[in-house]
């Protein structure tokens, strides 16, 4: 796997349905950390925070960690941090994740905070029974006054083991159409998410892969960042949108459970074009000297 600088993985579909694990994906899991290649777990997932998360796969055999995680309310929070400093924040979503929140002044039911006190920035997190009328009418208030919107994600559905359920992307459209705003989204499809990702590697984009079940979100908004996009046919992918989308994955795989064997062709590949091109100057040199 010499080829290979590093490996980017979305969990939700991935990895796991419902946060079980899919057929194969331990085993391969554990075949990229048997080659020492080094990865990133980069999930839209909003209900749950990075130590929940590890806790969750480890227990389904995974072999990773906390800071193996990279997720949208983390990125979200330095995100906040940078360009809303101290902003007073009202938080919509479903699944509790203050715990990566960090430097993020959250206000409203729960937090302690006066419910009066209007927020500056409005968070979209995960869609749930949180996405209420009510919330969202508030929220739409909100805007309407000057506050700014904020999405982890722009997803629209995701997979659960009764089947696909809507997510944020179905809401957020609406509310921005009705409140003439644009929201500044923190997690996938954003450069900023990628570009984090690969700085938390130390890798370059040219010798990395990311593997998505969202052909837009993971795959085709990796490969904008000159990541090889790697498109697996389960979670959420159906094959309608696979036909539709704006692009065309480098790789689609079956499952996660064939990553390794793509990644032993592509390194295969890169030592056998090494390979042609040591030839051709070798024999590049044996003709100057002839000559």
């Amino acid at each position: 796997m010499d080829g290979i600088g590093a490996v980017l993985i979305d969990i939700d579909g991935v990895l796991t349905v419902s946060w079980k694990a899919l057929p194969g994906a331990v085993e391969a899991m554990e075949r990229l950390r048997a080659a020492g290649l080094p990865l990133a777990l980069v999930t839209n997932t909003t209900s749950r925070t990075r130590a929940a998360i590890a806790e969750r796969l480890a227990g389904e055999g995974f072999p990773v960690g906390v800071d193996d995680i990279l997720t949208a309310p983390a990125v979200t929070a330095a995100y906040l941090r940078e360009h809303h400093p101290d902003a007073r924040c009202l938080l919509i979503n479903s699944g509790d994740v203050r715990g990566d929140l960090e430097g993020v002044t959250l206000i409203g039911e729960g937090t302690g905070e006066e419910r009066s006190e209007a927020p500056e920035v409005v968070i979209f997190g995960g869609a749930g029974e949180e996405f209420s009328y009510p919330a969202l009418n508030t929220a739409f208030r909100h805007l309407q006054h000057g506050a700014r919107l904020v999405a982890m994600h722009r997803n629209l559905y995701w997979r659960t083991a009764d089947g696909l359920d809507l997510d944020t992307g179905a809401f957020l459209a609406g509310l921005e159409r009705a409140a003439r705003v644009e929201a500044e989204v923190t997690g996938k499809p954003a450069k900023a998410f990628f570009a984090t990702a690969l700085a938390h590697l130390g890798a370059s984009a040219g010798r990395t892969l990311m593997v998505g079940d969202d052909i837009e979100s993971d795959v085709l908004a990796a490969q904008r960042c000159g990541i090889t996009g790697v498109l697996v046919k389960t979670g959420k992918y159906l094959p309608e949108t696979h036909r539709a989308a704006g692009g065309t994955p480098d790789h689609v795989l079956e499952s996660f459970a064939e990553l390794p064997g793509l990644l032993r062709q592509l390194d295969q590949s890169d030592q056998s074009d090494q390979s042609d091109r040591f030839d051709q100057s070798d024999r590049f040199d044996q003709s100057d000297r002839f000559d």
